[in-house]
């Protein structure tokens, strides 16, 4: 008979702390986003997970509130994508979970790919105001990652519950992330080949 856990932990890579420490990102939705991709570009470099990485931040002031990288394959957890691990890590610090919460300030994802349809999901109950991505789901999809059935409205679905949406910010520095993934053999990696797509899983 299998003993329940009763806690599941995760946790970034060492790397991650110096990282944050060493950067200093500006107000623009460009300084945000070169810190993110320099993450995931760090993450294959370092080989602590996908090529994929995410963070919460202060709309308005742009401060750090929390970093994600994906750690799907190192910690054995298919919910682990980028944007996952930096939601919960917000949410965990400012013990709410709801980042839009009263008293609290606006906050905003910024993501190195567009997010997943698991993702999309988490960010429509994440109290998120604003969302920005960097390489496209088509992006995603030429290194073959699957990015689930999300609706090609996904960007007027997010305005509808009052999320903004930028897309493509520094997209070829992201896209860059991503084939530098491919040529050094990153595992594309899922559970299993759905049956009648060719596609693996992100």
């Amino acid at each position: 008979m299998c003993e329940q856990s009763e806690r599941i932990c995760f946790s970034l890579p060492e790397w991650v702390s110096g990282y944050i420490a060493s950067c200093r990102p500006g107000k623009s939705l460009e300084d945000r986003m070169a810190m993110v991709i320099g993450a995931a570009r760090q993450n294959i470099q370092r080989e602590t997970g996908g090529p994929f990485a995410a963070a919460v931040f202060e709309s308005d002031t742009g401060k750090l509130v929390a970093l994600g990288v994906n750690r799907v394959t190192a910690e054995s957890l298919s919910m682990l994508h980028g944007e996952m691990v930096a939601l919960a890590l917000a949410q965990y610090r400012l013990h709410e979970y709801d980042l839009g919460g009263q008293g609290l300030p606006a906050h905003e994802l910024v993501t190195s790919t567009e997010p997943c349809a698991m993702c999309l999901g988490a960010l429509c109950w994440s109290g998120v105001v604003r969302v920005v991505s960097g390489a496209t789901e088509a992006d995603a999809r030429k290194l073959g990652f699957d990015e689930g059935p999300k609706p090609g409205n996904w960007i007027q679905e997010l305005n509808r519950r009052g999320i903004e949406v930028v897309p493509e910010v520094l997209r070829s520095e992201a896209v860059t992330v991503l084939n530098d993934y491919r040529q050094r053999g990153g595992v594309i990696y899922n559970a299993r080949q759905l049956r009648g797509s060719p596609e693996p899983g992100r």
